[in-house]
């Protein structure tokens, strides 16, 4: 194949316009679909990276069976004793119980129902580190802050948790007490946890009594030298003796923040490829049209293929031709397609930032725009090679005779 020949198929893709036209637009649809969808996935994907990264895969989570979040029923806890029991565990090296609690908050006449957090102050720093997130502004809670509180991220802007930004040193009502605001988390990407109010033990206890020694869950710390699936099993195994359970029936489970970051990851697996086979009906569907214009070009063009024969063009030659045209096709839809994806994946990922899904970033990384123009390119090749077989096995006689 010679530079003639590319020459020749790009003019025929010229001299087709709206046919030409149509076709790409029927890749491009696709590989937008495709490169969007991707785009999001991978960026989810390197956000998960980033917190096991930050927050380690030595922590594991020590929860209570039941429904909804950690405790919204108070029937369902993680006892002092439990925590107490389980730091005593060889291999552990640090354990924090939190009190989660639905807390009302009341701005200038606004008011908001969100997640109360009540925290070891002691413990701070270790918090921070499961998080993956510290205190931006201000300073952390300190043992005896029982009318103290630190924000979460959304706090601090307009419109997000009230119409003003709540500053430090302002005093909001939160169930019916008065608590100072000493500090804002950073952002951790996501409403819910950027709405959080975080408290002392102290300050969550004199609120709600009957929480006392009744932790939502609890966060553990594996030592440096302590395989954290190991530990997470014999933790789930020495605890269950303790509180004289039997294997099944426990009132809690046991989690390694490896195994909960690896079910979200294959969550997004899983709905990232459902969505990609949903965009690849599009690509199908522009195959099946990439095909029907080529073996349409073969027809009108029959007797020009005659032409070419009868003066020595080989079969190889139009063979190429016919390939040749129809990958250029899917070169300029997978071109588009990628330039479209971007824009749109771009724009959805600024809208999804502004609504406080931070996590939900786009990432385009150089095999993803490579691989989907690759991709667009050898669609439209394959789609041609049927009609470019057809278009090869002429004889030019038949063709110069063809009407």
């Amino acid at each position: 194949m010679n530079l003639e020949l590319i020459k020749y198929a790009l003019l025929n893709v010229r001299k087709r316009k709206l046919r030409s036209g149509l076709t790409v637009l029927s890749i491009l649809i696709g590989v937008t679909a495709i490169y969007a969808l991707v785009s999001f996935g991978v960026g989810l994907q390197n956000y998960v990276d980033v917190i096991a990264e930050q927050a380690g895969v030595d922590k594991i989570f020590l929860q209570a069976r039941g429904i909804g979040a950690p405790g919204t029923d108070p029937n369902f806890f993680i006892s002092k004793d439990d925590v107490e029991f389980v730091e005593k565990i060889n291999g552990v090296q640090e354990i924090s119980g939190l009190y989660m609690k639905t807390s009302e908050v009341k701005k200038d006449r606004q008011i908001k129902f969100v997640f109360g957090t009540g925290i070891d102050p002691d413990k701070w720093e270790f918090i921070e580190e499961s998080f993956t997130a510290g205190v931006e502004k201000g300073r952390a809670l300190k043992k005896g802050d029982i009318d103290k509180a630190v924000l979460g991220y959304n706090y601090q802007l307009e419109n997000k948790i009230f119409r003003k930004p709540v500053s430090l040193g302002e005093k909001l009502e939160i169930n019916g007490r008065k608590f100072e605001v000493v500090g804002f988390f950073e952002e951790i990407g996501n409403p819910q946890d950027d709405s959080n109010i975080y408290f002392t033990y102290g300050a969550i206890e004199d609120m709600f009594p009957e929480v006392k020694d009744k932790f939502g869950w609890a966060m553990v710390k594996a030592n440096r030298n302590t395989e954290p699936r190991a530990l997470a099993e014999s933790i789930q195994e020495k605890l269950r003796k303790h509180k004289g359970q039997e294997e099944g029936k426990e009132d809690f489970f046991v989690q390694t923040f490896e195994d909960a970051l690896q079910t979200f990851t294959n969550i997004i697996t899983v709905l990232n490829g459902v969505l990609v086979l949903i965009a690849l009906i599009s690509v199908i569907v522009a195959a099946v049209n990439t095909t029907n214009t080529m073996y349409t070009a073969v027809l009108e063009r029959t007797k020009e293929i005659g032409v070419m024969k009868a003066v020595g063009a080989r079969n190889s030659s139009i063979l190429h031709i016919y390939v040749v045209e129809s990958g250029i096709v899917g070169l300029i839809g997978g071109i588009m397609g990628v330039l479209l994806g971007f824009a749109i994946s771009s724009i959805g990922g600024a809208i999804a930032v502004q609504a406080g899904f931070s996590f939900l970033k786009p990432a385009f990384p150089i095999w993803l725009t490579s691989g989907s123009i690759l991709f667009a390119f050898t669609v439209g090749a394959i789609s041609g090679v049927l009609p470019a077989i057809r278009a090869s096995k002429l004889r030019p006689v038949d063709a110069l005779r063809y009407e």
